[in-house]
């Protein structure tokens, strides 16, 4: 059905600028944009269907690039461990941090891990969020691997969202590989990822790169392995040290290199040439209490396209809010509210492979969008939490939660 949406203004983010359009109006034919632009020069013609959107400001609907939202269990007790002086590194060492979501997540079945993912991404969704990637990684054996992926795919079928699946095996080492990192890689490659891409449940792999993760040369392997499957590459790269995995990840054109507090100039210049997206995850600096910013001015300096994402985690991001990671990356980073949302729109759509039909308001791409009732784009990152009034719009519908 073709819809005519007006009185409204719009900020596009073609470009990943706000590129505003006042007095705007949209046409939509079924899931697609069909024209866009000033209300004075709509094409004349029928419109069977007409929306008004009462002075709203409207946005490309929000996209998180990066969360790890199927998990089981709670973490809310290492919570308290840091904020006494336990580190991050010694909580693992005890057993704790993925370990212990490892577990819980091994015990939860297929419907509980369903079940409460659902209410997570209910919560994204209220916020803006029409898209969002979701990892694995909390299984680390192929039964519970594949368990987590299947509940992406079954996330993504039964809510009113676009839902990317990724494969994040190599996020820590299995229990039962303990002192056999090398044996754990290579039963990803061999085994563990041509099963469950051939069973249809992954559209990107990623992996964890640092000193309490997996070495480069690891990942490199796990890269090496996706790429013969055809699967792009994502990378956990630079969040507590420098081993320069986002130049790696740059040399396997990844989508994406997220964290990234450590990376160096020479990482983003790399980065830079092979168009992968910086991914920035300011609740997890947050909420770890970090210092070590992101390097904005080397980013900025080579071009590098900055994405902004939750990391919505039990561990070190339990954020049920793309919104107020805007805000973060304005204040803790010192991004611009024009860079901040560019990043939860059309670069956020980059690094998921979706540039080319998500993230921005432009003819041929998919409609979706949030009408929002709020003085200027700015205010999207400006307000700190609360439930701002929007109509949320997917595929040219409207969305009900």
């Amino acid at each position: 059905m073709k819809t005519l949406w007006q009185h409204c203004h719009v900020a596009t983010m073609a470009q990943g600028t706000y590129s505003i359009i006042e007095d705007a109006a949209i046409v939509t034919s079924g899931a697609h944009i069909e024209w866009i632009g000033p209300r004075g020069a709509l094409p004349a013609g029928h419109y069977p269907h007409v929306e008004d959107l009462a002075g709203a400001w409207v946005t490309p609907g929000l996209i998180d690039c990066h969360t790890h939202a199927v998990f089981g269990g709670n973490r809310s007790g290492e919570f308290e461990q840091r904020l006494q002086g336990v580190s991050y590194a010694e909580i693992a060492a005890q057993g704790g941090g993925i370990a212990s979501t490892v577990r819980a997540t091994r015990a939860a079945s297929e419907d509980e891990l369903f079940a409460s993912a659902r209410k997570r991404l209910h919560s994204l969704l209220r916020d803006g969020v029409t898209t969002v990637e979701i990892k694995s990684g909390y299984g680390l054996d192929l039964a519970n691997e594949r368990k987590i992926l299947r509940v992406i795919r079954r996330l993504g079928e039964q809510l009113p969202a676009t839902v990317r699946s990724t494969c994040l095996a190599a996020h820590a080492l299995a229990p039962e590989y303990a002192g056999r990192a090398d044996a754990y890689i290579e039963h990803i490659c061999a085994e563990m990822l041509p099963a469950l891409a051939a069973e249809g449940l992954v559209d990107a792999v990623d992996a964890f790169c640092e000193y309490l993760a997996f070495s480069p040369a690891q990942v490199e392997r796990v890269f090496i392995a996706a790429q013969k499957l055809g699967l792009p590459v994502k990378l956990h790269a630079e969040q507590l040290s420098s081993l320069h995995g986002s130049s790696l990840a740059a040399r396997y054109q990844a989508l994406s290199a997220d964290h990234l507090e450590f990376m160096t100039e020479a990482d983003a210049a790399a980065m830079a040439t092979s168009g992968t997206v910086a991914v920035l995850l300011p609740g997890a600096f947050y909420f770890l209490r970090e210092t070590q910013l992101p390097p904005m001015d080397a980013l900025r300096k080579h071009g590098v396209k900055i994405a902004i994402a939750s990391d919505l985690n039990p561990g070190t991001s339990p954020a049920l809010s793309l919104r107020l990671m805007l805000n973060m990356a304005c204040t803790c980073f010192r991004m611009t509210p024009e860079e901040a949302l560019a990043g939860a729109t059309l670069h956020a759509a980059k690094a998921l492979g979706l540039e080319h039909s998500h993230g921005s308001l432009e003819v041929g791409k998919v409609a979706d969008f949030v009408a929002w009732q709020i003085d200027r784009p700015a205010d999207l990152a400006y307000w700190l939490g609360g439930d701002l009034e929007k109509r949320v719009v997917r595929h040219g519908a409207d969305v009900t939660l």
